[in-house]
């Protein structure tokens, strides 16, 4: 039943990614509303389910916001190793981003691919523990696993949505964002097998996840959002990303 029930977050997962994949003549309103979905993700799911599922702490710190800090600093390291920001005084005024015409090119843009691979990558993971409580879900009984597998659905189409955007960021070959895009609507199917057989403790998933959040509010607030309003008008761009917010929160509140 697990297996059978992670087909729709498959189905949901390719339709966000397919709609990226479309709608990219517009790619101001596209980062715009990926942005929005990611920062929602982050704020309403992410951070209060790793802190509800964390049962212990270090140094009187909740350990997903361990993980949460180290995710967010992961990042910024990928880009400071590739060079996309130099701690110049001169680089600071105007300040340069990846965007710019200075690092369109290079360095810039190669930490950008760099930094959205990565945090794809994190997408597909988070996708298996998803198909993961599912597994774990049904293992507890049919109705608990329904309400699961209702969580993970709705939020699978801004997975699918972000994995796509955040794989093709700064680069023109798709090949690689679709692989991402593929591997992420599989990766609950492959979880919800998975989670019928083994037990993952919350002492690991709940870290995990805060450092997933980490690495998504580091891609959104320095790569997506400055990216959406380098060139485009801000007033759609900007409600583009509420429009993903408020749908993020509409989908978690559906699911609770």
């Amino acid at each position: 039943m697990a297996v059978l029930v992670s087909v729709l977050a498959f189905l949901m997962t390719l339709a966000g990614g397919l709609t990226a994949m479309r709608v990219r003549d517009h790619r101001h309103l596209v980062l715009g509303l990926a942005g929005g979905l990611m920062l929602g993700v982050v704020a309403f799911d992410l951070v209060p389910e790793s802190l509800e599922m964390a049962r212990h702490d270090l140094l009187g710190v909740p350990t997903p916001m361990i993980g949460f800090a180290a995710g967010f600093l992961l990042l910024h390291v990928v880009e400071q190793a590739v060079a996309i920001h130099r701690a110049h005084e001169d680089e600071y005024a105007p300040h340069v981003h990846a965007h710019s015409p200075a690092v369109a090119s290079g360095t810039g843009r190669a930490a950008g691919r760099t930094a959205g691979l990565l945090a794809a990558s994190a997408l597909v993971a988070h996708s298996l523990v998803d198909g993961l409580s599912i597994g774990l879900g049904f293992q507890s009984g049919t109705e608990v696993g329904a309400f699961v597998a209702l969580a993970v659905v709705t939020h699978d189409f801004a997975d699918g949505f972000n994995t796509f955007t955040a794989a093709s960021l700064n680069r023109g070959d798709r090949r690689p964002a679709v692989l991402l895009l593929v591997a992420d609507a599989a990766a609950p199917i492959a979880g919800a097998a998975l989670g019928t057989l083994v037990h993952v403790p919350e002492a690991v998933l709940a870290p995990y996840l805060g450092f997933f959040a980490g690495v998504l509010l580091y891609l959104s607030a320095s790569e997506i959002l400055p990216e959406a309003h380098s060139v485009h008008p801000r007033v759609l761009t900007l409600c583009a990303t509420g429009l993903g917010l408020a749908a993020v929160l509409f989908s978690v509140g559906l699911a609770h």
